[in-house]
């Protein structure tokens, strides 16, 4: 049997992760990973974050690497260490493995000691000839898809990822914007008449169930000249512009006489090019699938801009040419403000830095290590009353941050 070279890297190779883990977890040879009880069922898995938890303090002796380095996927001296990838791997896999489960998906504060509790399912269906056993050798895509998704769970947590609310802004030369945000999950109508949208009237002016954006009166407007050719425009923008939301996309539907150029992320000419919409033809404007994976590739420096959010429309001119936004007439500039929140975010969490920000904090005394080990003995007392209710609670049962009291309370600490 041909054995590779001392130093080349190993290919992927199928390795049982049933077997593997529970005989890591009997080893008691990484911190912090060891069963919860004599029973053998449950066990704690440290799962700390460098985004939100700073460097590890375990230096190189995690269970992350020693997956990677059992499945082929890093060679010690050879390979290029990416913790973050060894740990999207190992959560990869246990995520599709039908021998655990996960119980507790730790705190949503930042705990000294961050961890998760998987259960060992002893139950878990038989392989069959059309259904290969639970062994993992995770394609680069997969991987690199379980990162990601890791990275913005852990960056935003919470946050509802639909572009639902629109910011929308008015703008005519030279005079102050005009700025709202709407909220609808069909989209919005932006138009200019006296005439209102009826149901029997979809053909002209769109379905009624959109939001109906009016622009503002150009009266004051102080210039006559300006004031008559945006007027000009206006008496042609009856039918109006909609800006459908489907699924996670936005799209803009030209109904109105006068034209209508535009900018975008999802615009196919850049430069100076002028880029028109054309009438009742749908146009898709901005992809928030796209958007996340721009962002990612951001977030992890593999692009030196952020992605761009801002749509901008101008009404009866040429757009992009040679004169500045400035200078147009009308415009209009629509943001979703869902791409603006995670842009917002992962900035921030980028421009951060000790030279930026200087964080006052008294050194710790007596006090306040006997606070840290009252939260750290909380963590382990919820950690075990989730278990308690594991047998009588539904399979996918959550902890809930405030789920009964906490018997134990810092006394005489005044």
């Amino acid at each position: 049997m041909n054995q590779p070279p001392p130093g080349a890297p190993l290919q992927p190779r199928r390795v049982r992760l049933k077997p593997w883990l529970v005989a890591q977890v009997n080893s008691c040879q990484y911190p912090g990973l060891q069963w919860v009880n004599g029973e053998r069922k449950f066990f704690y898995i440290p799962w700390r974050h460098a985004t939100r938890h700073g460097p590890s303090q375990d230096g190189d002796n995690t269970i992350f690497k020693a997956w990677a380095k059992e499945t082929g996927k890093y060679t010690e001296g050879v390979d290029e260490a990416d913790p973050a990838k060894w740990k999207a791997n190992l959560r990869c896999a246990l995520n599709k493995s039908r021998d655990f489960r996960l119980i507790y998906d730790g705190p949503r504060d930042m705990p000294p000691q961050p961890y998760k509790i998987y259960e060992v399912c002893s139950n878990g269906p038989a392989p069959t000839e059309s259904q290969p056993p639970e062994d993992y050798t995770l394609a680069t895509g997969e991987e690199e898809e379980e990162e990601e998704e890791e990275e913005l769970q852990r960056m935003l947590p919470g946050l509802s990822l639909t572009v639902t609310d629109l910011e929308i802004k008015f703008q005519y030369r030279g005079r102050p914007p005009h700025a709202l945000t709407i909220s609808n999950p069909q989209g919005c109508r932006i138009f200019y008449s006296q005439l209102e949208a009826t149901q029997e009237q979809v053909e002209l002016f769109g379905p009624v169930s959109l939001e109906q954006v009016r622009f503002p009166s150009p009266e004051d407007i102080p210039s006559d000249k300006q004031r008559f050719y945006t007027n000009q425009l206006l008496d042609v923008l009856d039918r109006g512009l909609i800006l459908q939301l489907q699924g996670q996309d936005l799209y803009a539907i030209r109904l109105c006489q006068c034209k209508v150029f535009w900018s975008g992320p999802c615009a196919i000419t850049h430069g100076s090019t002028p880029n028109p919409i054309q009438r009742e033809v749908k146009t898709k404007l901005f992809s928030l699938e796209q958007f996340l994976n721009d962002l990612i590739l951001f977030q992890k420096g593999r692009t030196n801009t952020p992605p761009p959010i801002e749509i901008f429309f101008c009404f009866g001119e040429e757009w992009p040419d040679q004169k500045p936004r400035e200078k147009k007439l009308i415009t209009v500039q629509v943001v979703p403000v869902a791409a603006r929140l995670l842009l917002e975010m992962f900035s921030g969490e980028l421009s951060w830095s000790v030279d930026s920000i200087r964080l006052q904090i008294s050194n710790p005394d007596l006090k306040d290590h006997m606070v840290e080990q009252f939260k750290e003995l909380h963590h382990i007392w919820q950690a075990q009353q989730q278990l308690q209710s594991v047998a009588h609670a539904p399979p996918m049962a959550g902890l809930g941050a405030d789920q009964g009291s906490w018997p134990m309370h810092p006394v005489g600490m005044q």
